[in-house]
């Protein structure tokens, strides 16, 4: 069973982010000698060609360490304690950015993402959907951003992204696709984000999870790129992106 999508999603998105400095992650993955891109690496590209200021950042392609679960040490939580705190200017201008991860790993790369971050109104993520769940790099790239989160819950300090807007848009085949969506949407909450809701939604082919036929993966690619070619004034930029 397919269920119908609203995709006039995508115009009220573009209409939100006018005027505003946007920073767009993408986080689904192709290998690297592949032209095709990912639909929602596709939306980011499209959304980017409607909004001057916008910025992309593909943190599938940065290198960027796991998490190391500093919240819960036996010493007590020592997540974005100021000890953490970036010491480098051209990594860490605004000086928000508090990681040990960071710090113990030199060639880390999370502060492409957190510097541009802190220079946004908004920030955007694009996950496909795995398993029923967010993808693995979207999941390392929220775990690791924990210290924003936790300087202003556990510590007690400054929310240093409450004058920021974040968003999810979430893309899948069978399974999940709303659930992902209103689950990251509490996420970015609980992390200090403002959450517009015309900034998180979720495309999914079909609400059938056992529907896993060849026939349905390639008729998901034909239906995603009639549904979201549909509009005139977005056909020249989602043909440009449709397939590399």
């Amino acid at each position: 069973m397919r269920p119908e999508f609203n995709t006039d999603n995508i115009l009220r998105t573009i209409a939100h982010l006018k005027g505003k400095r946007v920073l767009l992650i993408t986080t689904s993955t192709r290998w690297e000698g592949d032209e095709e891109l990912p639909k929602s690496s596709r939306l980011a590209r499209v959304i980017a060609d409607h909004i001057e200021s916008a910025k992309i950042i593909d943190a599938s392609k940065l290198h960027i360490y796991q998490c190391e679960g500093n919240v819960s040490r036996s010493s007590g939580n020592n997540c974005g304690v100021k000890e953490s705190s970036l010491s480098d200017a051209e990594k860490n201008p605004s000086g928000c950015h508090r990681c040990w991860a960071s710090i113990n790993h030199k060639d880390d790369e999370l502060w492409k993402i957190s510097r541009e971050l802190f220079q946004s109104d908004v920030v955007l993520f694009f996950v496909s959907t795995r398993w029923g769940s967010a993808n693995a790099i979207y999941q390392k790239l929220i775990e690791r951003l924990n210290w924003i989160e936790n300087r202003h819950t556990t510590l007690g300090e400054e929310n240093v992204v409450k004058n920021i807007e974040a968003g999810i848009i979430v893309t899948g085949h069978n399974w999940n696709g709303g659930s992902i969506v209103e689950l990251q949407k509490q996420v970015l909450n609980f992390y200090g984000f403002q959450v517009p809701n015309e900034l998180s939604w979720n495309w999914q082919w079909t609400s059938d999870a056992n529907d896993e036929s060849e026939k349905g993966y390639l008729q998901d690619s034909v239906d995603f790129s009639i549904r979201f070619g549909q509009y005139e004034k977005l056909q020249e930029s989602f043909n440009k992106w449709n397939i590399k």
